[in-house]
């Protein structure tokens, strides 16, 4: 379990480099340009990591692409926040849902490679590459005007506190996620002994729960503020592992792993949203620090859980996640976000 937690580390790594960038990167080159960089790097790990079976070349191409696809992630929604700042706790999260979809399909095309061809499953991962060029061509024609730099230079200086406990909150919301989406599939066969072709399942099941939420919870959940939003999506995933970490039969864990994803579907944007909203007018730089909060998490989560896992055994170590989710709701709690119109960027 340490061994394959060590590309998620990569992927954190990655993460981590991307934020510490981000404001240098979108001074320089724009937002827009930014985005393209990211999906021509992500495009060459790809191609590095289906090309070079090595464990150490794989975990430098999964540096290199989760580089890449972390510039991506962070200007696409720095953009549509906004793009659509009067409704932008909405649009993130839809613009979140549709990315949920590509994970979903993705992890489909992959499981569906490795039961066909079993030593060739990581030329699935080339499905990206069409679609990016396809991006590329069709999207091209909505570039933005010619990218001017700032002369007071890229976005920087000291943030608040309530930046900092939104940070922290961002940062065990994400803990909690790839906690769950690395490890769920191992939990589901070490209770129910089903087989590890399981994991295609698991993994769509979470996913489908996440993308159902980002897109469908805005819109349900309007009337309520986006602090509120998140206190009722924790409470959820915490009561939907609950029954997820205690079931043993496989149809339940599935179903309660849907519900785990529903819960965690919309902490992603609003404690997003949550640290631009306490940035005073930066978001770039609160992007930038969202970035390396996510690579600390996906960097040390996955590979604490596959640790404790081999130690403990994956019931014992999966006790973490509950802890972190009312580590997260304790953040949400004592840093409210109201006064500063958090829906509104």
């Amino acid at each position: 379990l340490g061994v394959a937690g060590l590309h998620g580390t990569a992927m954190g790594v990655a993460a981590i480099i991307a934020g510490w960038l981000n404001s240098k990167m979108v001074h320089r080159f724009g937002r827009s340009n930014s985005t393209w960089i990211g999906l021509i790097v992500f495009s060459i790990g790809i191609v590095f990591f289906v090309f070079s079976p090595p464990v150490q070349l794989t975990l430098l191409a999964t540096l290199i692409a989760g580089f890449g696809i972390s510039a991506v992630i962070n200007n696409v929604n720095t953009a549509g926040s906004h793009a659509f700042a009067e409704r932008s706790h909405t649009a993130v999260a839809q613009i979140n849902a549709i990315a949920i979809a590509g994970f979903i399909t993705g992890n489909f095309v992959i499981g569906t490679t490795a039961n066909i061809v079993r030593d060739q499953w990581r030329v699935g991962l080339l499905i990206t590459i069409p679609f990016i060029l396809g991006i590329f061509i069709f999207g091209r024609k909505y570039q933005p005007d010619s990218h001017i730099p700032d002369e007071s230079g890229p976005q920087r200086g000291k943030l608040s506190r309530g930046f900092w406990i939104s940070w922290t909150g961002f940062f065990i919301s994400i803990s909690a996620e790839f906690a769950t989406s690395f490890w769920s599939a191992s939990l589901i066969s070490d209770r129910t002994d089903a087989s590890s072709a399981i994991s295609t399942l698991a993994v769509i099941a979470f996913g489908t729960g996440i993308g159902t939420g980002r897109w469908y919870a805005g819109r349900l959940l309007k009337r309520f503020h986006a602090d509120e939003q998140l206190k009722i999506a924790l409470a959820l995933q915490f009561a939907a592992f609950g029954l997820f970490w205690s079931s043993h039969i496989l149809v339940l864990c599935l179903l309660t792993l849907f519900f785990v994803g529903l819960g965690i579907s919309v902490q992603f944007p609003l404690f997003t949203l949550r640290m631009v909203a306490f940035s005073e007018g930066r978001p770039d730089l609160a992007i930038g620090k969202s970035s390396i909060a996510a690579g600390i998490a996906i960097a040390s989560s996955p590979l604490l859980l596959g640790i404790l896992g081999d130690n403990f055994g994956i019931s014992r170590a999966y006790i973490m996640v509950p802890v972190l989710i009312a580590l997260g709701f304790t953040m949400v709690l004592i840093s409210p976000s109201k006064h500063l119109g958090t829906n509104n960027i």
